[in-house]
């Protein structure tokens, strides 16, 4: 067997390259997005000269207040809407007996399992023909495909390992099904609802297919596509220190959540892995 040292050692240097691995990036947009000019073009891992002008010419572009401002009033409606559908779908799937229930909540989890593509040109169809198209509207619609079949299935998960004597205690005092799910379990399942609202969130400011089909106007694009809207001066042009900033803008507010919200994450994510 391998000395305790030299596992150690070794697992400390695997760690060390998987975090050089997934920083690095960010840490690249960083300094990328500081560098003045022709430096931009100079290989380099620490900036000779430091510039904020970068991020003047992202937050002047009038156009990308508002399409941050886009995504978040998406996101968050999305988040919104995905729990509350979500911790109601799921206290009938853990909670309520019926024929057919694991196979529904199969079916939901394998709506997620499609490529967006696969649904573009359906999803399209329906929302020029609700007449929702170049509007939020329309993104929070088809947001809720691949957000609400995961928050449906960690929450059902999460609700199952609740103990059922406090909803017969709940019932006993007269409690509707509502009152039930809203002041009983609610409280309960709040590292749940944390995991799954902020990896909704996620993936709802990521979102690029969707942003980019069916929206048209400059005023009600998301983030994401304004991003790849950027251009230079000249068509010849590929204005690398704005789009860093933008890149960076749009990413440290991400950073900061999943670091504030890390340990919540993971209790929500392993909540029902392990049955007590």
């Amino acid at each position: 067997m391998m000395p305790t040292v030299v596992r150690q050692s070794a697992f400390y240097l695997l760690v060390t390259v998987i975090v050089v691995v997934a920083v690095f990036p960010f840490y690249y947009a960083v300094i990328t997005s500081l560098k003045p000019g022709s430096a931009l073009f100079d290989v380099s891992y620490w900036p000779r000269s430091i510039t904020l002008s970068n991020y003047v010419a992202v937050l002047s572009r009038g156009a990308f207040l508002r399409n941050l401002g886009n995504s978040l009033l998406i996101s968050t409606l999305v988040v919104m809407i995905s729990l509350l559908l979500a911790i109601t779908a799921a206290y009938a799937l853990a909670r309520v007996r019926f024929r057919g229930r694991g196979l529904l909540l199969l079916t939901i989890l394998s709506v997620s399992m499609f490529p967006q593509i696969a649904v573009l040109a359906g999803l399209f169809e329906l929302i020029r023909w609700f007449g929702v198209f170049n509007t939020p509207i329309a993104l929070i619609f088809s947001y809720m495909i691949f957000t609400l079949p995961f928050t449906v299935w960690v929450l059902t998960t999460f609700m199952r390992e609740l103990p059922i004597e406090i909803e017969e205690a709940a019932i006993v005092d007269g409690a509707s099904s509502w009152v039930i799910v809203s002041q009983v379990f609610m409280p309960l399942m709040w590292p749940a609802l944390v995991t799954t609202g902020l990896l909704a969130f996620i993936a709802a400011w990521n979102e690029f297919l969707f942003a980019l089909t069916f929206t048209s106007s400059d005023s009600q694009r998301t983030v994401p596509v304004a991003i790849a809207m950027l251009s230079g001066d000249s068509q010849f042009e590929i204005p690398w220190g704005t789009i860093m900033a933008a890149s960076v803008i749009v990413t440290l507010p991400l950073v900061v959540l999943v670091l504030i919200f890390q340990r919540r994450i993971i209790s929500g994510l392993t909540a029902g892995g392990v049955k007590g």
